[in-house]
């Protein structure tokens, strides 16, 4: 690809370079530098692209994107932003995938990688596509599943994949935006069908500093889609309805919305409600247990809508929707009681699971959680609290230490456990919380191992060990059994 054609839409400052230049790859990281490749300098928050230059020349770089000239003779153009120029020339240099394909994004601090399921499922029954799905929990091609790293790619990754995902057929692509992915430019060049709101709790603050920034930076997707699928009832609903450039079918309980909901209820098996839209009524069921839930499938009917597809259809298709594993993921046992395993890690989220939880439980609500290493602190004790007032034990332990102190960060939990008299243990290590909370279950007691969700490791320093709580809880059962 010419250099002229790889730059289309990149803000330029400076040209050292021929337009005429072969471009044979888009390259990020020097260690991934094949010859002929245009080689951008991304300042990161660890270290700087722009010094590794050297390197990249050296392995054969055919061309220097950057945001400061280099030193040496190398040719090189000079932008004012190299992470977007980056992102706009993946997009070029793999011809633009998503210009061929139905893009529906969904954002929001919590329900994300349920609702792109259940948007897949919606579009696999409903319209017999095949669909793309970018998220949490891996991406998807059709029934092909990837590993990832990311909530959403780097964009060189992004826009790859969407490329081999419109090779392979896919006609639509569901994908969760991520807070980070929008700030940082990689779903840059993108157009979205339709973009959904779930919600905006507390999260990432380490990163966004502010709510406001944190709300700000979601708020980029509705610039970017041709129709807004938003949940009203969210209290940051009105920010995010005045930066929509597009028409909006919004969603609530509460509120005065397009798409509403009556008649709840809820069971331990799942949910069930009316929805309502356009002077049309439908009953709803879907099989994942929680108030959340009903959200949840809102906003997959409020995309179908926007998509065309009629709430009859939509209704249909969430009653045969499975749940997404790590989200309210019931785990066997060995007697009269039950895990879940959920991805709660966010003050609401974890209030959400335990709040729907205690509606469903005939014995204790037990609650066994932790909180990341070298992220926000600030949601620590509002996480410890929301735990002593929603369960009737609670078992604080790790979840992803990094390079922290796991007994510090239980401090900082146990912060806000102070002046309530839920009964607690603290055990340092996650497995064997998990034992000691199964050895002293009771019948009736539903125990929710929160925050780890999917994963199935744990991040202490910076190495990743797996640890997949659906084995521990095998594992221990098995002991049991063998014990007697």
């Amino acid at each position: 690809m010419k250099l002229s054609d790889l730059l289309r839409d990149v803000e330029i400052l400076e040209m050292h370079a021929s337009p005429e230049l072969e471009i044979s790859d888009v390259a990020y990281d020097s260690r991934a530098v094949k010859p002929g490749a245009a080689f951008t300098a991304v300042r990161g928050f660890e270290s700087d692209g722009h010094r590794y230059i050297p390197q990249a020349v050296e392995k054969g770089a055919a061309c220097i994107i950057c945001e400061e000239r280099p030193e040496g003779g190398a040719p090189f153009v000079l932008v004012r932003d190299s992470r977007l120029a980056l992102a706009l020339m993946s997009r070029n240099f793999f011809g633009d995938p998503a210009s061929g394909l139905v893009m529906i994004g969904v954002t929001g601090t919590n329900g994300k990688t349920t609702t792109t399921y259940l948007v897949k499922h919606l579009l696999e029954e409903k319209l017999g596509a095949k669909v793309g799905l970018i998220g949490t929990n891996g991406n998807m091609i059709g029934s092909e599943f990837l590993h990832t790293e990311r909530t959403t790619p780097e964009s060189r990754e992004l826009q790859e994949l969407l490329r081999e995902m419109a090779d392979k057929g896919c006609t639509h692509v569901v994908m969760e935006v991520s807070s980070h992915s929008l700030v940082l430019h990689r779903v840059a060049g993108l157009r979205f069908a339709a973009a959904v709101f779930t919600n905006l709790t507390q999260d990432h603050l380490d990163f966004h500093k502010s709510m406001e920034n944190y709300a700000e930076a979601k708020a980029k997707l509705f610039s970017m889609c041709d129709r807004a699928v938003l949940n009203l009832d969210d209290e940051w609903a009105g920010f995010m309805l005045s930066r929509c450039a597009c028409p909006v079918i919004s969603f609530a309980e509460r509120a005065d919305a397009d798409l509403t909901v009556s008649d709840i209820a809820l069971s331990s098996s799942g949910v069930e409600f009316t929805a309502a839209f356009g002077g049309e009524s439908e009953r709803v069921k879907l099989g994942i247990p929680g108030l959340f839930s009903v959200y949840n499938a809102l906003g997959v009917v409020g995309t179908g809508l926007a998509l065309g597809i009629s709430l009859h259809d939509c209704a249909d298709s969430l009653a045969s929707g499975k749940g997404v594993k790590g989200r309210v993921e019931v785990v066997p046992t060995d007697g009269d009681y039950t895990i879940l395993i959920d991805y709660a890690h966010t003050p609401d989220a974890l209030e959400n699971v335990l709040k729907s939880m205690r509606a469903v439980t005939r014995g204790r609500l037990v609650a066994i959680f932790g909180c990341g290493g070298d992220r926000d602190r600030t949601k620590r004790p509002i996480m410890g609290r929301i735990a002593a007032e929603n369960a009737d034990f609670v078992v604080v332990t790790s979840d992803n230490p990094r390079t922290e102190e796991p007994e510090a960060i239980i401090a900082d939990i146990l912060a806000g456990m102070e002046g309530t008299d839920t009964p607690r243990e603290v055990i340092t290590g996650r497995p064997e919380a998990i034992e000691w909370a199964i050895e002293h279950h009771r019948p009736g007691d539903v125990i929710v191992l929160a925050g780890k969700g999917h994963e199935d490791y744990q991040i202490v320093g910076r190495e990743k060990h797996h640890m997949d709580e659906r084995e521990i809880v095998a594992e221990i059962l098995e002991k049991r059994k063998i014990d007697g």
